[in-house]
């Protein structure tokens, strides 16, 4: 391949049998993604932003090493009851991420704060409406996140627990993607930018990844495009659209004025060949001999909610 863009092989089959009546679309599950920024002071773009990214564990069946953002599906107790909340108000975020009401928007947010520290250990939450929180290390503190992991603690009652406010004031929201119609794991994720908090520190606290690392937006899509880093379509146009801001502060400035239209692959036949493409995203246009690849199997598709 001439770049790092990651291609299942059973795409093809999948996308025929989902043409034909074969395979039904399943419904998206929502789910949302953090590009944690932090401020660089380090090399020639002196204060351009780093992003921490994770790399998928290479024994993975579904995007084995490819780099992504903490994130993961929305905890069906999310929007069962209003947890302490700070920032913009829950039908004003309603309204910025194009959801009917004001429950589902707490969902996808506690989903964002939740995942980032299940992931990295980073909280964005504190004990007022203005402050949070600087240090989550220590064994109290990790025996609350295994608990969010296993899903033993809803994020609302670690939060009451802890005596700490959400702060959604410390996120923007930045992108939609959804899966494909013919993946079998299909997510409705929302891509959101926050500041790393003074004090605390990102750490690897993923199952699922093998290494993390802090690497500037232009420098992964260098990767990227060289073929050196695996990457899906989502994170890589995220990346891309970041690469212009030199602060932190300037990315998260910037969301207010992104589109957060979902994005969707399509598919269509060209003669004897498979056209995939992601709408505004001409570089992932996919061209796939007709024939290529593997019968549809009713396993695999995107785990922890990351969309491709």
């Amino acid at each position: 391949m001439s770049n790092g863009q990651w291609y299942p092989p059973e795409w093809p089959a999948r996308i025929r049998a989902l043409a034909s009546g074969e395979l039904t679309a399943v419904t998206p599950r929502r789910a949302a993604t953090v590009m944690l920024l932090r401020d660089d002071p380090s090399g020639p773009d002196e204060g351009a932003p780093a992003v921490h990214m994770l790399r998928r564990r290479t024994s993975m069946a579904f995007a084995g090493g490819a780099y992504a953002y903490p994130g993961g599906g929305v905890d069906p107790r999310d929007d069962d009851r209003l947890v302490r909340w700070a920032g913009p108000s829950l039908d004003g975020w309603a309204r910025r991420l194009g959801v009917d009401t004001a429950a589902e928007a707490q969902a996808v947010v506690c989903a964002a704060v939740r995942e980032t520290y299940e992931e990295a250990g980073v909280l964005l939450a504190g004990p007022t409406a203005d402050t949070v929180v600087s240090d989550t290390t220590g064994a109290g503190w990790e025996a609350d996140r295994e608990a969010l992991v296993a899903r033993e603690l809803s994020f609302a009652g670690f939060l009451d627990r802890r005596g700490l406010v959400l702060r959604s004031d410390l996120l923007a929201a930045w992108a939609r993607w959804i899966t494909p119609a013919f993946e079998p794991r299909r997510y409705d994720t929302w891509f959101f930018v926050a500041a790393l908090p003074e004090g605390q520190r990102t750490r690897n606290a993923s199952t699922e990844a093998d290494r993390t690392v802090w690497i500037r937006p232009g420098e992964a899509t260098d990767g990227y495009d060289r073929g050196e880093l695996l990457m899906m379509p989502p994170t890589v146009a995220t990346l891309r659209a970041l690469t212009p801001y030199g602060t932190a502060a300037d990315a998260l400035k910037a969301a207010e004025s992104q589109d957060l239209a979902p994005v969707l692959a399509q598919a269509r036949m060209d003669g004897d060949e498979l056209v995939l493409s992601w709408p505004g995203h001409d570089e992932f246009t996919k061209h796939v001999p007709a024939g290529d690849g593997p019968a549809p199997s009713s396993t695999g598709g995107s785990p922890g909610g990351g969309p491709v």
